[in-house]
């Protein structure tokens, strides 16, 4: 069965952190603007609604996690979950954004129509019906991974294990760990927040790794925002706190891609500090890599460090040689006995969602493009899409990707332009081609790194992931700057 629905001037594809969120700048800043969110779940808050395993919490500061036009209140600077989710739905609240969101409609394809200028925008319902959205502009705030199913390698003899094995991406609401045992196998932000969430009621918890990652502490309760708070109303301390964890954020990052030897033995010591000298860290905290080439792991309250000093939680740095009926078996002639198996082995990577894209029925294949400041693609009319900092908060970039599609529509409104496109210029169509992110190394990264667009070597054709350079070229960077063109349909 196929149907339509009106035409809204904005299609805004995900209603998770990032798409609330450019809906609310949407309602402040275009308030003329019609516009419908289309999420493919039943529920809005993306990953803070699909992710349900114990423990699930942010993995940085909420000062910055946050949105900048609300506060996120209170000195609670490691948020769990189901609080942000609660944010995230007082956020859409707030602006009048959830009457705008049609739950059920998962985006499969889009194609721009020169003729009308507009995108055909396809959506599959629940109930099997086919929806067309036109819209005169296509956001994409629909993440970078693949909601339906995480990174799951295959492990020899895994169909012998006798007990569940779970990828934290699905957890089953009624999985009972009390009183077992239990491998976590992964070492990423995933393994590090089950590790003591599980410890709690679990016999013992052992997170099996194949290589270390770099863990530092942090407090889940931000000191700074609590003596701010009792002497400064809390929209002023949010503010302010924003501006100082983005500073440091930015400075922290720039110190150790400027002396990592430095950085990667204060991390170490710090670990060092929290476990003890007898506790073997070469082995399970000391990465091969440099800080910064992948994601540090945030713990609150060393709470990781805690279970592990405690006997409820154990490190194995080792690969696995098979599963057996009761465990793991490791390339050393060890073997773990496990009741249950966590496979937090990543996540599967999209390129813009995953969907189909064409223009006026030719395919785009967006590797074939040049990225313009992180946002928007070469070639492609009225389309933006939001994609966050490795180094930083997500929100940051995603707020400043809302200001400025707010800025394009307001531009193309005043001159009464109906098309937006980032166009290569004359001698730059053989411009050095950069990965879309340089300098970060993870698996889930490089597995998927050749099929999103390209970078150039000079702005705008640029993803910097430095929120300062960022807040420089988009939020006061000329919109009028020879490469965006804007022009009448066709």
């Amino acid at each position: 069965m196929r149907a339509s629905m009106d035409d809204v001037d904005v299609a805004i594809v995900g209603a998770g952190l990032s798409g609330v969120g450019a809906a609310a700048q949407l309602r402040r800043r275009c308030p003329s603007t019609s516009f419908a969110l289309l999420e493919a779940r039943q529920a809005m808050g993306g990953t803070w609604d699909l992710f349900r395993y114990p423990g699930i919490r942010s993995d940085s500061d909420m000062f910055t996690l946050g949105y900048g036009f609300k506060p996120w209140i209170g000195d609670q600077a490691i948020a769990d979950g189901p609080s942000i989710k609660r944010y995230i739905e007082e956020a859409a609240d707030e602006y009048d954004v959830r009457r705008h969101i049609r739950f059920g409609h998962r985006v499969v394809a889009a194609d721009w129509h020169s003729d009308g200028a507009r995108w055909h925008v396809k959506a599959e319902t629940n109930g099997g019906e086919t929806v067309i959205v036109r819209c005169r502009f296509l956001y994409l705030c629909n993440g970078y991974y693949r909601y339906d199913q995480g990174h799951a390698p295959h492990f020899e003899g895994q169909e012998r294990f006798a007990g569940p094995i779970v990828h934290p991406q699905h957890w089953p609401e009624q999985l009972d760990y009390r009183g077992k045992r239990v491998v976590v196998i992964g070492s990423g932000a995933t393994a590090v927040t089950l590790v003591p969430a599980m410890a709690v009621d679990a016999q013992k918890v052992t997170m099996l790794q194949r290589s270390p990652t770099y863990v530092v502490s942090a407090p889940g309760r931000d000191p700074i925002a609590r003596l701010l708070g009792s002497v400064l109303p809390a929209a002023w301390v949010y503010v302010i706190l924003r501006w100082l964890k983005a500073k440091l954020q930015g400075f922290f990052y720039r110190r150790a891609r400027k002396d990592p030897a430095n950085a990667r033995q204060r991390l170490i010591d710090a670990v060092r500090d929290e476990l003890g000298p007898n506790f073997d860290v070469e082995t399970h905290f000391s990465p091969r890599y440099n800080p910064w080439d992948q994601r540090l792991c945030l713990v609150p309250d060393s709470d990781l460090f805690e279970v592990i000093r405690a006997g409820r939680a154990a490190v194995v740095t080792d690969t696995i040689a098979h599963f057996t009926e009761t465990g793991i078996a490791l390339t050393s002639g060890r073997e773990l006995e496990a009741d249950i198996i966590v496979t937090a082995t990543g996540l599967e990577l999209l390129v813009l969602g995953g969907m189909g894209f064409s223009l006026d029925g030719e395919p785009v294949d967006f590797a074939e493009t040049y990225t313009y400041k992180g946002m928007m693609y070469s070639g492609v009319p009225n389309l933006a899409s939001t994609f966050g900092y490795i180094n930083a908060s997500w929100t940051l970039r995603a707020d400043l990707t809302a200001e400025f599609v707010c800025r394009v529509l307001t531009h193309m409104r005043d001159r009464g332009s109906e098309v937006c496109v980032p166009q290569l210029r004359a001698g730059e169509q053989d411009m050095a081609r950069r990965p879309w992110i340089t300098e970060f190394t993870p698996g889930y990264m490089q597995r998927s790194m050749h099929l999103f667009p390209a970078q150039g070597d000079h702005e705008p054709w640029i993803n910097p992931q430095d929120y300062q350079r960022d807040k420089k070229m988009i939020r006061h960077g000329r919109l009028d700057d020879g490469v965006l063109c804007f022009r009448n349909a066709d």
